[in-house]
């Protein structure tokens, strides 16, 4: 019923307001690049004559409603020319636009998104755009450009440590952040222990960071939403493109299926480091591929459809006796249909597949898990006036969760293996959210969520004395896994637990003037799937489960205040946000617990909360040959894990600790430097405090063995972690834009060979007897040469 009742209130909301525009006239259109009429996203459109300014959603459409008359559209966007369009309106009038990618190499706008007006009214803050223009820009980094990569260097965000996967956002554990590509979730982004991303940066169009502030047609995470869409493909005429590097080389292919009606793009990459370790005498081997895909077809004015997919694929072999294997895929089928000039929809199913595979000889396992989500949703954009926009929406996803399918290593596929207990759920949401102006100095974002998760069977569900899967043995001072008392048996789709959350969202901005606005935010998130994750290890074992009666889900609520400056003829611009992050039933491991191969994970977690603060600055420089950013992020990330009673020490004593993605200080340089039309370079600066670490206090003889004892949970810091990308680009024929374009890019990561600390390991020394520490590195100096080509 809920789920009726938002959409239905949306469309009386707005057919009462649409009285009130009587008299006026609609225009809207699609904005494309106009030699492959790909749509743009997020282009600005500035009216003067009427002091509105709008851009175009993830699909390039857009709508304004005005007075009858003759208008000036002034139209911009990243590494296009400027356009300026005269219309007359008379009635509703359906206009497209072409631009034209921008042939100047010395005074381009780079890192500029938005015109500057634009960009200070809109109600948008922690939320860093990058189009593929700014973040080609950027040092490619064994030839080719990392779009994870670049938002590493975006205040708030980090990597967990070096040879780890994924992103820290403001505080934020990996699991909270929702990565979407084509609107299917990305489980896992990278390849190669973090050192390439899954994103393939040919075949990406756009991208958004959302940090806070985050819109009600997003949930299902905690930390933040990063929102990419790849290329549709030229429908006029064929194009190869693609590189041949040291490591890896990459080739897209993309033209028309049927002339100005229809296109494709297919994408391929891959490593071969595998070939030279094997040339070595080595029997380790290291390598990746991935492919994507889209077709689309426009049926009418009105309906386009697209089909999109991802498959990847990691491969990490060490001497037979350690295998990881891991990947994900992807496959969207989505229909847009325009109602009428100002009702934009979107209608998709989405299927998403991650798998994980660890084969380790020495114990003898062979483990494989997967996670499987089936995802509906349909979204409607609704412009209703010039000063409000109206976003509504229903999703609902069924998950299939594989927590584990284990034999023995090196069994034949006659052996029968055990399988933990599959586990199933189910997700919807509602939404609702308006965009409103209400003054020239004052805007607005507000909206509402309505979220359900149900956690159902088929499954036998285990049952404890007492309700207690986790016991506290009080004469060792140890938690202990409790011994299951007996079993449910759940019937398939039969309810197992169920929550549902209400998640407000709001943001505000009032502008001081054409330069300067301050503005603030507030958002509800809740999660409901959680990766269980040994995240210290180089390899990190990856189990997805759902909440249930012990797993609860996180509720996190988080604040923002940010200023915003454009100066010198915004030649230069400033960002400075401040925010607090609070997170409910944030659980954490209890000492010694042992993930691999276990059926019950909550015997071996202790429910908590977290918090996250900061002070994120960002300094731009636009224009000129000379263009990048400065960005520096000062926080805290801690969590608190007290016992379930008074005489229980939980974690820590009950007293806050670091989180394990805690760094105080996250400092980025990043610098694009054009000499000349043949000639550009890039280099990024970066350095971190130390990831949360637990050392060491003391020693005791156990059997004659001297083992370590520890102190409280992240007392202690990895060393701080620092290194320095450079990169040079030389392109023979600048001038040339037809047949074979070539270029050469050289680049060095790590340049000065900083051995930075991806754990340690504490260890007694089998000849000396005495205790001893090693530090365990994954990178150093890698020096790369890359051949691009385009045709």
């Amino acid at each position: 019923m809920k789920s009726r009742i938002l959409p239905a209130l949306a469309l009386l909301f707005a057919s009462v307001l649409q009285a009130y525009s009587q008299g006026k006239v609609t225009l809207s259109g699609t904005i494309t690049n106009r030699l492959n009429t790909e749509t743009l996203i997020g282009v600005s459109i500035y009216i003067p004559e009427a002091k509105v300014g709008l851009t175009t959603n993830s699909y390039g459409f857009y709508s304004t409603t005005l007075p009858k008359g003759t208008y000036t559209l002034v139209i911009t966007y990243v590494g296009y020319d400027r356009l300026e369009e005269t219309v007359t309106l008379n009635e509703n009038t359906k206009r497209n636009f072409g631009m034209t990618e921008s042939s100047r190499t010395l005074d381009e706008v780079t890192v500029r998104t938005n015109t500057p007006q634009a960009s200070i009214r809109k109600p948008e803050m922690s939320t860093n755009k990058l189009s593929i223009a700014t973040i080609k820009k950027m040092p490619a980094v064994l030839g080719e450009v990392d779009v994870l990569k670049s938002i590493l260097q975006l205040p708030g965000v980090t990597n967990a440590q070096e040879g780890a996967t994924g992103f820290n956002v403001r505080g934020g554990s990996v699991d909270g952040n929702l990565v979407l590509l084509d609107e299917a979730t990305v489980y896992n982004t990278s390849h190669l222990f973090g050192f390439f991303s899954v994103f393939n940066a040919d075949v990406i169009k756009d991208l958004k960071l959302y940090k806070g502030g985050i819109p009600a047609n997003f949930g299902g995470r905690v930390s933040s939403v990063l929102d990419i869409y790849q290329k549709e493909g030229n429908n006029e005429e064929f194009h190869v493109n693609g590189g041949i590097g040291l490591v890896s080389s990459r080739l897209l292919v993309e033209g028309p299926l049927a002339k100005g009606k229809s296109s494709f793009v297919v994408a391929g990459r891959s490593s071969y480091a595998h070939l030279f370790l094997k040339l070595a005498n080595e029997s380790s081997s290291a390598y990746f591929y991935d492919l994507n895909t889209k077709f689309n077809y426009k049926f009418s004015d009105r309906n386009n459809v697209f089909v999109s997919g991802y498959f990847g694929n990691d491969n990490l072999n060490f001497n037979n006796s350690f295998i990881n294997t891991y990947g994900n895929k992807l496959v969207n089928l989505r229909w847009n249909h325009i109602f009428s000039s100002k009702i934009f929809s979107n209608a998709s199913a989405i299927y998403s597949d991650y798998d994980y595979r660890i084969k380790i000889k020495v114990i003898g396992l062979d483990w494989k898990a997967n996670v499987k989500n089936y995802n509906l949703k349909y979204d409607f954009k609704h412009y209703v006036s010039n000063n409000l926009t109206l976003n509504y929406g229903l999703n609902a996803i069924y998950y299939d969760f594989n927590p584990g399918t284990i034999k023995p290593y090196g069994a034949t596929s006659a052996i029968n293996p055990d399988q933990i207990a599959k586990k199933y759920a189910y997700e919807s949401a509602a939404y609702i959210s308006a965009d409103q102006r209400l003054s020239d100095k004052l805007s607005l974002n507000y909206g509402l969520r309505y979220s359900n998760f149900q956690r159902v069977g088929a499954q036998e569900v285990y049952t404890y004395a007492n309700d207690r899967p986790l016991l506290y043995n009080r004469e060792l001072n140890i938690y202990e896994e409790a011994e299951p008392t007996g079993t449910i048996n759940y019937k398939k789709n039969q309810k197992i637990a169920s929550f549902d959350n209400l998640e407000p969202r709001l943001a505000i901005a009032y502008a001081l003037n054409n330069d300067n606005s301050v503005k603030a935010s507030y958002n509800r998130m809740s999660q409901y799937v959680h990766l269980i994750s040994n995240t210290a290890s180089a390899t990190p074992l990856d189990i997805w489960a759902p909440s249930d009666k012990y797993l609860k889900p996180e509720i996190s609520d988080q604040v923002a205040l940010g200023y915003f400056h454009n100066f010198k003829d915004d030649k230069y611009s400033l960002e400075a946000e401040t925010f607090y992050k609070k997170t409910k039933n944030k659980s954490d491991y209890i000492d010694g617990a042992d993930l691999l191969g276990i059926d019950a994970v909550e015997r071996v977690l202790l429910n908590g909360e977290a918090r996250a603060y900061g002070l994120e600055m960002m300094l731009k420089k636009n224009t000129g040959k000379l263009t990048g950013w400065v960005s520096y992020t000062l926080s805290r990330a801690q969590q608190r894990t007290p016992g379930r009673t008074a005489d229980e020490p939980g974690i820590n004593n009950g007293e806050w600790y670091r989180a394990n993605y805690d760094k105080m200080h996250n400092l980025s340089v990043t610098g694009a430097y054009t000499v000349s039309p043949k000639w550009s370079f890039g280099a990024i600066l970066t350095y971190q405090s130390g990831k949360a670490a637990t050392f060491p206090n003391g020693k005791y003889l156990y059997q004659g063995v001297t083992v370590a004892s520890y102190g409280v949970r992240n007392g202690d810091s990895l060393s701080p972690y620092h290194r320095l990308d450079v990169s040079a680009t030389y392109t023979p024929k600048p001038d040339k834009k037809k047949g074979w374009q070539g270029e050469w890019n050289f680049s060095i990561y790590n340049l000065y060979n900083r051995n930075n600390a991806a754990s340690y390991s504490f260890r007694q020394n089998e000849e000396t007897g005495r205790n001893e520490t090693k530090r365990i590195s994954i990178f150093g100096i890698v020096p790369s040469v890359t051949y691009n080509v385009k045709f």
